[in-house]
């Protein structure tokens, strides 16, 4: 009966383990939300296919940072054509460089598009990065220097920088001025521009996202490693890393929803990156207790599996020295009467002759 419970249960572990084999991407989306339980059975499937689901999950957030990013550069560039054609100093590019025809540093706020610095003429390191401060305090903000420009978004970890020549040579653009610009502009053909950028600020956020997410990972199974380990709980690292990734994607999605609310809304979470991380942490040790909570209970079916068979064990030796002793005792008795009839005769043999008479 025990065996046929075992074998029935196996059953249908392979069947759950075939059901999550061919599961698609929302799927597990959902099982790592709402089903914990079935951590377990996804870490099963390798390193490869946690590393997948992630990098697809990271993939939405760069998709959605890259558009928006890319709206804020079309409004960016629709606003500075009228700000260039009208009041800003002539300009000019050749080789790699952009020269503006003033000696002062250009310095606009703009509540829209944050900060907007000029500077073409400095070649100092510590001035770009006084810059580059000056931006990140903003959260939003171009810096445009003579041989390269640099984009900083709230959306984006750092600073996004496109070196002139090698953006512009993909183009077949060498050379232009002030004029040739907002023609360039005005007559649409900047869409090729704006198709290289979405793919560039796709790819590097993709990046940034992605190996940031892996690293969260780590942390949150080095955790889970030693909370099995103060558990006396034997499982490879490998298969609570991969739980580590499933744990982190309701992170994921909360993140994605709080960097919308704060391109639309302007709303900040100070302590944000330790909510994402305690909210992952918090699924893990949840997952963890979950397995701790079913080998104790298989613990327990074992042991009474175990009573069971020695009770049998028991019943099938009784019943065995039963028959045994069934066995023995008509050879007992045949040889008991066997003795007395010895016994009889020697008896018969020892009166002397003529006793009878």
């Amino acid at each position: 009966m025990a065996q046929e419970e075992n074998k029935n249960k196996v059953e249908e572990k392979k069947e759950e383990y075939k059901e999550l084999k061919g599961i698609g991407f929302f799927k597990k989306v959902k099982y790592s939300i709402l089903n914990i339980e079935k951590y377990p059975e996804m870490a099963i499937e390798g390193l490869g296919k946690a590393v997948s689901y992630i990098a697809k999950l990271v993939a939405v957030l760069g998709i959605i940072l890259s558009v928006w990013t890319l709206y804020q550069i079309y409004q960016m560039i629709q606003e500075g054509t009228n700000y260039i054609e009208n009041e800003f100093p002539d300009f000019s590019y050749s080789d790699g460089t952009l020269t503006v025809n003033t000696d002062e540093v250009i310095n606009i706020d703009n509540e829209q598009f944050g900060k907007l610095i000029v500077d073409t003429n400095t070649d100092s390191e510590e001035t770009i990065n006084q810059y580059k401060n000056s931006i990140n305090e903003a959260g939003t903000g171009v810096i445009i220097l003579k041989n390269e420009v640099i984009f900083k978004n709230i959306t984006m970890i750092g600073e996004v920088s496109y070196n002139y020549k090698e953006s512009l040579e993909s183009m077949n653009i060498s050379e232009f001025n002030k004029q040739d610009l907002i023609n360039y502009v005005r007559q649409g053909q900047i869409n090729s521009v704006y198709v290289s950028l979405f793919v560039s600020l796709f790819i590097y956020s993709f990046a940034m996202y992605f190996v940031n997410t892996l690293w969260y990972a780590v942390i949150i199974s080095i955790v889970g490693y030693f909370t099995m380990w103060i558990l006396k709980m034997r499982i490879r690292y490998v298969a609570i890393f991969n739980m580590s990734i499933y744990a982190l994607t309701l992170s994921t999605i909360l993140n994605i929803i709080y960097l919308l609310v704060n391109i639309f809304f302007n709303f900040n979470i100070e302590y944000f990156s330790i909510m994402y991380l305690s909210v992952a942490v918090i699924y893990l040790l949840a997952t963890i207790f979950i397995i701790k909570s079913d080998l104790i209970k298989k613990q327990g079916e074992v042991m009474k599996i175990i009573e069971a068979q020695e009770m049998i064990k028991k019943e099938i030796e009784q019943k065995e020295r039963e028959e045994e002793q069934k066995q023995e005792k008509p050879e007992e008795d045949k040889k008991e009467n066997k003795d007395k009839k010895d016994k009889k005769d020697k008896l018969d043999d020892d009166e002397p002759e003529g006793s009878k008479a």
